[in-house]
Formats: structure tokens, sequence, C-alpha cells
């Protein structure tokens, strides 16, 4: 413990940033030790609670997070104790506790890192459904709600509700080790992790709701997972994912005013973009291309390359972008990828050949409960004085529009027209 601790205030604050950052690593080494995500869960919140309890009157420890492992450990075990004919109905996980208690419990912090990105590899498992793999992992590794969750994949927060408790019965059903799987194995599961953690960073770059546009916690996070798959496995789209978060990272502190409002990409104060951020990412992207092996996140951190080698909105090249766009569609054919190359082909080609791709895209059924659809359709109809079509696809949009500052915007431009 520390010598002069800091104030009680000073503590709790700490604790509260401590959850923010370090909760779903404590509880990523939980589920490893006890093999079950409802007893990791409330093993961890306990561990939170003592720390509220504890760190005030004893001090701040000298390792938080390896504290909060260990508080969690032995807070399953109490409350395993405290069931009725726990040695005789449950003697395999009573067996397990007790090695637990007796086991190291300052565990360095790599350790604890790799427990976390073991976890993600436990999630997607060959053995588990397709289907489950990313809900599972978003959830119970990332921490992300199930209707975060929903929206990100467009779909019912009952029906991935299912999916979540489906995957984390097969996780212990089938004793899924958690664990980094051995060299041999980690090619196989790769494209799922990739998922999860491009995934993670969309959500922590823009939220599905909420009051922020960005939650810096979960891109962070993301980052700091891509960089641990580089260092395993560095495959061309490994490399091609950690550059795309990388650029657009690099422009978080300009995409919002200080009163949270969203400032468009065209708008944006390029100053302020991470020069530090881009000139890594620009490298990991010409690592990537010159593998000749790269995928969909190569094409997508090229594109953001382009954008961060503009120096102005107008000096963009989005000839560049959409042919761009247009390899990206052959190797992962979406209809928001068509729907992000719309607004290159109008960019390239005029408003009016971009509104044709969203009108098509729309027209197929495809996107019509998705938001940014409409509100892309909004502005090219603005730009174009359609003023009356404009305000309908507006509010439409704003019907669909959960995240708070998103609202905000759209209901400027409705007031504008």
């Amino acid at each position: 413990m520390s010598n002069v601790p800091p104030s009680a205030t000073d503590i709790h604050q700490l604790i509260e940033e401590t959850y923010r950052s370090e909760s779903r690593r404590v509880f990523a080494s939980l589920v490893r030790f006890l093999r079950d995500f409802d007893l990791a869960e409330e093993a961890m919140h306990e561990a939170f609670a003592a720390a509220v309890e504890r760190w005030p009157r004893e001090g701040l420890p000298d390792n938080p997070r390896a504290w909060l492992v260990s508080a969690g450990r032995f807070k399953a075990l109490d409350a395993r104790r405290r069931l009725s004919h726990f040695n005789t109905l449950q003697p395999e996980l009573a067996g397990r506790l007790a090695e637990i208690a007796e086991s190291n419990t300052a565990r360095v912090d790599r350790a604890i890192e790799d427990d976390r990105l073991g976890l993600v590899f436990a999630c997607c498992h060959p053995a588990i459904d397709l289907s489950a793999q990313i809900p599972l992992t978003l959830r119970e590794v990332c921490g992300l709600t199930t209707e975060e969750i929903a929206g990100a994949f467009l779909t019912l927060p009952a029906t991935m509700a299912q999916r979540i408790v489906r995957g984390k019965a097969k996780v212990r059903d089938a004793g899924i080790p958690i664990a980094i799987p051995a060299a041999d194995e980690l090619s196989e599961r790769l494209g799922s992790v990739l998922t999860v953690i491009y995934l993670v960073f969309n959500e922590g770059y823009s939220a599905t709701s909420g009051e922020a546009i960005t939650r810096a916690d979960l891109s962070g996070e993301a980052i700091r997972l891509g960089r641990l798959v580089v260092e395993l496995l560095p495959e061309p789209e490994a490399i091609g994912l950690l550059a795309l978060m990388l650029l657009q990272e690099s422009r978080r502190r300009a995409r919002s005013t200080t009163d949270g409002d969203i400032i468009l990409l065209e708008e944006q104060d390029r100053s302020a973009w991470d020069t530090r951020l881009i000139a890594e990412g620009r490298s990991l992207v010409d690592q990537s291309l010159k593998a000749l092996k790269f995928g969909p996140y190569t094409l997508q951190a090229a594109i953001a390359a382009v954008h961060a080698d503009a120096p102005t909105a107008a000096a963009t090249d989005w000839g560049r972008i959409a042919s761009l766009y247009d390899a990206l569609i052959v190797l992962n054919p979406s209809p928001v990828v068509e729907l992000n190359r719309a607004v290159a082909v109008a960019m390239r080609d005029g408003l009016a050949a971009g509104l044709n791709v969203i009108d098509l895209i729309l027209g197929r059924g495809d996107l019509a409960e998705y938001h940014l659809a409409h509100a892309a359709r909004a502005d090219l109809l603005r730009r174009l004085g359609r003023k009356d079509e404009a305000r309908v696809a507006y509010e439409r949009a704003l019907t669909l529009a959960q995240q708070e500052p998103e609202r905000r915007f759209l209901m400027k431009r409705l007031s504008q027209l």
C-alpha cells in the first residue's frame, strides 16, 4: 500500500476510472479462473464493492488490477462455500476454487492482458455457433450491452440475447479453454477475432446510442487488442485493421465541438488530427498492401489514408476513394459498403449519381431501418435543392437515430430547411 493515501474523494474517483478502464480485463481473468461467466460477473462486481469499502481505509494497492482479480476470486470462493452441501454437490468446482485460493494472487499485468485476449479467442472457438461468437465476445469481453450489439448487427435485442445465452452455455458445457490457442489454431479463429475488434472500435468511434459521439474506452481497447493480435499473428488483415483503427482514431479530437455536437469530416480542423497516429497508420497500410494478401480491412484503411493525405476537404481524391470502394465491394459486398461508396460516387460523379445509388439500395429494402442511409439521402437532396424531399428523409432518419448528438445534428438540418 502507498505511504500517503489520497483523499477519500480522490480514491472514489480512481475506483470509477478503474471500473471504466479495467473491469472487463478483471472479468476476463475471473472467467479463466472460475470457468463460469455469471459467477465471474458477480465476483467482479463484488471486488469493486470491496475496493469502495477498503481502499479509502487501507490506501491504494500497488497494483489495483491484480488486487481486484484476487478479491474477485476469493469473493467467489466465499459465495460458493456458503452454499449448502457444496462439497458433495459440486466437488469439481470446490477443488478448482480451493486451487484458486492457494494460487499466487499478485499476477503480473501481462498475464491479465493475455487473459483478456484468451477470452476473445475462447468466445470465437469453432465449437460455438458462428451467429453467437461475435455477439458473445462483444458482451462478455468488451462489456457492450445487448442493445448496443443488436444495433451493430441491425437485429432485435431479444434475438441477440438468445444468441449470447447459447454461446455462454457452449463455453461452459464444452469446457472450452480460456486461453490464447496454439499457433496452428490461431489462423482459423483470426477472422472472427478481427471482426470483434472491428465492431468494438466502431462502437467506440461512433456510438450507436447515448449522449456522446464517441466512447474512447472502447476504441482504445480495440486498438490495444489489435496490437496484441498483430504481435501474435502479423497477418496482412490484422495489420490492415490496426492501420484502419489508428487512422480513424487520429480524427477523434476534431469530430465534435466542446459541447459535444458533431463536426462533419469536410468541416473538421485538420490541424487537430493526430499526426503520430496518421504516420503509423500509413506505414501499416503500406506494409499490408505490399503483402498482396490483404482484404477488406486493409482496403478500408487505404480509404482512410486517402482522407488523411488530403490537406483540405476540397483536395480529397474522391476518384481514388470510389475505386477503392469498388474493390471493397468485390471482397465484402454489403449494403453499408454500397452506401459509403454512394457518397464517394456523389463527390466524384455528381450529387444526382450518388443519390441514384442510395435510392437503389433503399429500393431493394436494404438499410430501411438504418438512420445513416436516410441521413445521407437527405443530405444529397438538400444539396440538390430538393428541400421537401430532404425534409422527409431527415425526419425518417431522426425517428431511427438513437445517439443524442446525431439527433441534434438532424434537427439542426431540419430547422435550416
